[in-house]
């Protein structure tokens, strides 16, 4: 075994992050269940030209190499909105964060560690919390429940002894994020049912779909009920006006109206639940390449999906209602008017809803409550520098 030197990589220049980003899709490549993603998309996540979390956050990325050729890959990043967070909330002052963990053996995984440790130390932080690739919104955690099935759009995919390498590293998990698999054939259970019929004969509630026609200032409403509804969650981190527009943009060709609900009480928007049919699906059939045939599968599958998956990302009630009967009304009608659109006009089966942080009681009632049950486990770990 030959010398490690981790060497730093700069996310301003195009060939570093090409560097980068081939290096993680050759690990991906070699786990099982493994989804091909888009290399564009990849690519623009870690481009400080066109991710607006760049705005706010310092970023370096690195990438090991023994014998001339590359072994593991790193970033270490520093988000400041994160730092004016409180402490109790799981960021905070000092708090930096790693991500993008990939390495050929462990000792690779403690050359790339101590890497992003020393740059966070040097510039001032005294915590680091990862693997968090890059922002709390896209890949959080380290994957240590569901190797066993393939991912679904927008969730990570670890091979089960990273964890290992790790904890050995001196870190210790501070925070579980749960996913929930989910049957949607069936009628929810009979109580579901009450609560929905319920919420059904109230006048003051109404539940509509997105109109795409204003389709940003519809995801305004939305990331404004999410910014106040998960603003006291571990791990919040608000949404920039730049994001916002950017969200928009992302998520637009996913979108279809029928699977995306805002719930309104006297005409304000007090609710939402975005629900995407798993593109994996069709990324599994591409390779995630766009050229030559590519583009052509995905778009066709874009514009009228039809698979047995979906993923339930995000929902959110407006915190003054929380704890409340009214919420698990608007929770439950949204739920259900989407499982029956995902059923009939999409042919989904299933659906799976998270992640969900492990103390988030309300929302691990209603998973339990239409009968989901945890099929992936994502831990974020923490060390003191």
């Amino acid at each position: 075994m030959g010398d490690i030197t981790v060497t730093p990589l700069s996310a301003a220049n195009k060939r570093d992050r090409a560097r980068f980003v081939d290096l993680g899709r050759t690990f991906s490549s070699q786990l099982p269940h493994f989804v091909p993603q888009l290399r564009a998309e990849q690519l623009e996540l870690i481009n400080p030209h066109k991710n607006p979390f760049f705005a706010h956050a310092r970023v370096q990325l690195f990438i090991a190499l023994r014998d001339g050729q590359a072994v593991g890959r790193i970033s270490a990043h520093i988000d400041e909105l994160a730092l004016k967070i409180p402490p109790e909330q799981g960021m905070g002052p000092g708090t930096g964060m790693f991500g993008y963990y990939d390495a050929a053996d462990q000792a690779v995984g403690d050359a790339l560690l101590r890497a992003a440790e020393n740059w966070l130390r040097a510039e001032g932080m005294t915590r680091v919390l990862g693997p968090i690739s890059l922002s709390i919104w896209e890949e959080p955690g380290l994957l240590v429940k569901g190797h066993d099935h393939a991912p679904m759009l927008m969730m990570g995919h670890h091979p089960a002894h990273y964890q290992g390498w790790i904890e050995a590293a001196g870190y210790a998990p501070v925070k579980s994020l749960l996913t929930y698999d989910l049957p949607i054939g069936d009628h929810f259970p009979p109580l579901v049912q009450r609560i929905v019929k319920s919420g059904e004969r109230n006048e003051r509630i109404a539940i509509r779909p997105v109109d795409k026609s204003r389709f940003e200032d519809e995801v305004r409403i939305i990331l404004g009920i999410l910014n106040d509804a998960w603003s006291g969650n571990w791990g919040f981190v608000p949404f920039t006006e730049r994001e916002i527009s950017y969200a928009a943009r992302k998520m637009l060709p996913l979108i279809h109206p029928e699977l995306v609900r805002i719930a309104e009480l006297d005409g304000r928007p007090v609710a939402f639940m975005i629900t995407f049919p798993d593109i994996n699906e069709a990324l599994v059939q591409t390779g995630g390449k766009l050229f030559p045939f590519g583009w052509f599968k995905l778009l066709r599958w874009v514009r009228r999906p039809r698979g047995k998956h979906m993923r339930v990302p995000l929902m959110g009630v407006l915190k003054e209602f929380h704890n409340s009967r009214l919420a698990s009304q608007l929770a439950f009608m949204m739920i259900e008017v989407i499982r029956k659109e995902a059923v009939e006009t999409f042919g989904a089966t299933r659906a799976e809803i998270g992640w969900i942080l492990d103390d988030n009681q309300g929302m691990v009632a209603i998973a339990d409550t239409i009968g989901g049950s945890v099929n992936r486990e994502y831990l974020i770990y923490s060390k003191t520098l």
